[in-house]
């Protein structure tokens, strides 16, 4: 009878034809037939085995291999597979390093199958060849361990892997030499860097001490021309006299900006940035401006906000003064406004004007040094053009924005935006010394020490000019020996020979005399913030060489009012 287990439609005895019926019914030929396909399958996969393209093997764990087809016999160089048998007597035997043989081993023992393993198969002649292996447990009928191979060879993968990583090394070498070309030519682009910047510092330095030493000899011309103009001079004379004062004006104007652009350009320029009330600055800029516009027959208006701001006062009355200046050099008709407005947390302090205006393609070419609008003639320039070079500068120091609006043919506006600072800030604002009427000058003795003697001269011409008894020394022991008892008031320079500051002058001269309050004031061609600062907590008025023949009398009759001697 048929088993349940026995293929469908027929028993094993009716496939041997020894079923139920008689043996001359006989089943042998559905028994041929199935034969012949099992033949066929046969045949199929052993066309397959010996025509595949990759190496197919079958090997025992603990002895050779068992078959192999043609495939793996040419992969490994023989010239059949009984060769190949022969030779690969052992497992081991086939792999190029043993160590790969017991990694299979123990991977098959423990996952039953190892799918794409890498690895190196010898060849006759001690050669090898790189392949990529899959292994599958097959189990045994005497408990032999199995393992059936499929074998792909990877040389042209690998050659390719080898070219590629060559073409990196090569790549990577170029990017080295690339890169050693490009860091040696940084190098020499930083050396050149540098010397330009060196060659800038020079040159700012040289330009610094020029127009320092410039200052010398510009401060003795100007207090010999303003000498001579106080004096009762009458037709020709006077004018050539009034001509040479505006030369010189102009000389001390450009001298003054190129000082400035060096400083700011060597960041010399040091920003003190405090609370102070707007009215301590713009009440001199009023007083200055206002006399200036009516010379030029311009009407001066202004309507500035009561109130407290955050900046440096001395940079940012800077920047103002420069805005005025223009407006009032450039504006022929019409007038001048100084006036504020409230953004947010910014006070925008801005310059009106109704002068010709600015194109719009230009608004940020005036920041330029040296750049003048419809002024290709020297005789039709007006300035030097450095004044919005500087503004630029000091706003960026000062972290202000800068802002510029003009309508060509009607006039411009400049604005600087400065943070609001706190009402009532404990901050003093800078003061000016106190007003008063202008004293009497006549017979008032004043000591002028300083190291250059053409400004002796001038300081003697202009002072006697004003009926002061004047003396002239070069240090304290010339001072000492002209005037042996203390005078009305001290005029000194800030730097003496031999290293000797006017500070320390003055000292020592009111401590010779026992005069700690005797009045003194330091004349100085030297603007820098630290050495202003240390003067102003001595108390010592300072004024800027070229020395301004109506400042200096202003200061010296304050001084002597009587309200502020001992």
């Amino acid at each position: 009878m048929k088993k349940p287990t026995d293929p469908d439609g027929f028993s094993v005895s009716e496939l041997i034809g020894l079923g139920s019926h008689s043996t001359r019914k006989s089943y042998y030929p559905e028994l041929t037939a199935r034969m012949a396909e099992l033949e066929a399958e046969r045949n199929r996969y052993k066309w397959l085995f010996e025509n595949a393209l990759h190496g197919i093997f079958q090997a025992s764990l603990t002895g050779g291999l068992r078959a192999a087809n043609p495939a793996l016999a040419r992969m490994l160089g023989d010239a059949s597979v009984v060769t190949t048998l022969e030779r690969c007597t052992t497992w081991v035997a086939l792999f190029a390093d043993p160590r790969d043989a017991m990694e299979l081993q123990r991977r098959v023992a423990k996952e039953g199958r190892v799918q794409g393993y890498i690895t190196r198969l010898r060849t006759s002649g001690s050669g090898e060849v790189p392949v990529s292996l899959t292994l599958v447990q097959k189990p045994s009928p005497d408990d032999e361990p199995l393992v059936e191979a499929f074998v792909a060879d990877i040389t042209e993968r690998e050659q390719a892997r080898r070219r590629l990583e060559q073409l990196n090394e090569e790549l990577e070498a170029r990017v080295k030499e690339r890169t050693r070309e490009l860091e040696q030519l940084n190098a020499e682009l930083c050396e050149a860097r540098d010397a330009a910047e060196q060659a800038n510092h020079s040159k700012d330095r040289y330009l610094a001490a020029a127009s320092h030493d410039l200052l010398q000899p510009m401060n003795a011309a100007r207090l010999l021309v303003s000498s001579l103009l106080e004096r009762s001079l009458e037709g020709e004379v006077r004018e050539l006299a009034e001509r040479i004062h505006v030369s010189l004006e102009g000389a001390e104007e450009l001298l003054t900006d190129l000082l400035d652009i060096a400083r700011l350009d060597q960041d010399r320029v040091q920003v003190q940035r405090e609370p102070f009330a707007l009215e301590a600055l713009y009440t001199g800029l009023v007083a200055e401006f206002s006399s200036l516009a009516a010379s030029k027959g311009l009407a001066f208006r202004h309507c500035v906000a009561d109130t407290w701001v955050v900046s440096d006062c001395r940079l940012l009355g800077r920047v103002l003064r420069n805005f005025l200046a223009n407006a009032c050099r450039y504006t022929q008709q019409g007038g001048v406004l100084l006036g504020t407005r409230r953004r947010n947390d910014t006070l925008w302090i801005e310059v009106w004007d109704s002068g010709p205006g600015i194109p719009g393609d230009q608004h940020r070419a005036i920041f330029r040094e040296f750049h003048q609008l419809a002024a290709p003639r020297a005789r039709d320039r007006q300035g030097v053009g450095l004044g919005l070079a500087i503004v630029e500068r000091i706003a960026s120091r000062l972290e202000h924005e800068v802002e510029v609006r003009s309508w060509p043919g009607r006039g411009s506006c400049f604005a600087v935006g400065v943070p609001l600072g706190p009402v009532g800030s404990p901050t003093r604002p800078p003061t000016a010394l106190p007003q008063v009427p202008l004293p009497v000058l006549e017979e008032r003795r004043v000591l002028v020490i300083d190291n250059e003697p053409s400004i002796l001269a001038s300081m003697r011409s202009l002072l006697e000019g004003w009926g002061m008894r004047c003396e002239l020394a070069f240090d304290v022991e010339e001072a000492l020996a002209v005037s042996p008892t203390p005078p009305d008031v001290l005029l000194v320079d800030l730097h003496l020979d031999g290293g000797l500051t006017g500070d320390v002058l003055i000292a020592r001269l009111r401590e010779q005399w026992q005069r700690p309050r005797l009045p003194a004031v330091i004349v100085t061609a030297e603007r820098g913030a630290p050495w202003l600062q240390h003067l102003r907590e001595l108390g010592l008025p300072v004024l800027n060489k070229p020395l301004k023949p109506g400042k200096l009398r202003a200061v010296l009759s304050r001084l002597l009012a009587p309200e502020l001697c001992d």
